[in-house]
């Protein structure tokens, strides 16, 4: 009841809102208290738990680190096209992949756009794809299946593209014969060879890399008459096929001992 100066007494009325629900969820953060066992205390339980598993990783990788030396690659060399260029190992899978015909060629887009693409899309959509509040893998099938065959894929992938690399560094295209003889380093002709970047297109045996083999170049022929030092010092001098002229650059005495070195140099 309510009073006005006149004295005159009114009735108050209350009206309710009926789209306004009674049991509304709650508009706060629920408390730990309500999932005994299944939460605990981002700080200290959580945050701790978090720092230790870190310094653990962080001692064991410089512990590695530390222990076997990182395998660096040969210094630049512009004139060095026998180089096989990788990229790094965290691309590696990528690599590998285009090399496979249903990824590369006419297929490239496959390989550059739609595997990669899937593979982003699911891990982008994993929070969606699998909602279930278990903690357990098993009983996560959708991330857990993810994540099983992505480390997999990656795993193979970098293993056949380092595997594929090593056969190649090893492999030469102008292997050395088993009847020839295998060259001394330590003789003055191989050190001037070797000075001369020679080693870049002939190989350090001779067997050709990127030039052709000089294996056996004293036996040769030009024309009716063997191969002589002068021939050879000509070929230095003027250049042949896809050797230009002036790639020496030693005095002409050098240029004397290698002919004649090479000259040496006769299959058995």
């Amino acid at each position: 009841m309510a009073h006005n100066p006149d004295g005159n007494q009114k009735q108050v009325h209350y009206v309710g809102d009926s789209r306004v629900r009674a049991d509304r969820p709650k508009l706060y953060p629920p408390d730990y208290s309500e999932f005994p066992g299944k939460s605990e205390a981002f700080f200290p339980d959580f945050l701790l738990k978090e720092w230790m598993v870190a310094a653990v990783f962080l001692v064991g990788f410089m512990t590695l680190v530390m222990a076997e030396e990182p395998p660096l690659g040969e210094l630049a060399d512009p004139t060095n096209t026998s180089f096989l260029p990788v990229p790094d190992w965290y691309f590696l899978f990528l690599y590998q992949l285009l090399k496979y015909k249903w990824a590369s060629g006419p297929f490239v887009v496959i390989g550059t756009v739609i595997l990669p693409g899937i593979a982003f899309t699911a891990l982008l959509l994993a929070p969606w794809l699998d909602r279930s509040k278990e903690r357990r893998p098993l009983k996560r099938p959708v991330a857990t299946g993810i994540m099983i065959v992505s480390l997999i894929s990656v795993a193979a992938l970098t293993w056949a593209a380092e595997v594929e690399h090593e056969k190649q560094m090893e492999s030469n295209p102008g292997e050395t014969p088993e009847n020839t003889k295998v060259i001394a380093q330590d003789e003055e002709g191989y050190r001037i060879y070797q000075k001369n970047a020679c080693i870049k297109c002939h190989g350090d045996q001779l067997q050709g890399l990127n030039g052709p083999s000089l294996l056996g170049i004293g036996n040769r022929m030009k024309g009716e008459h063997k191969m002589t030092a002068e021939d050879i010092i000509k070929i230095i001098d003027e250049g042949r096929g896809a050797m230009p002229a002036g790639m020496f650059q030693g005095s002409e005495q050098e240029k004397k001992i290698l002919a004649e070195w090479l000259m040496k140099q006769k299959q058995k």
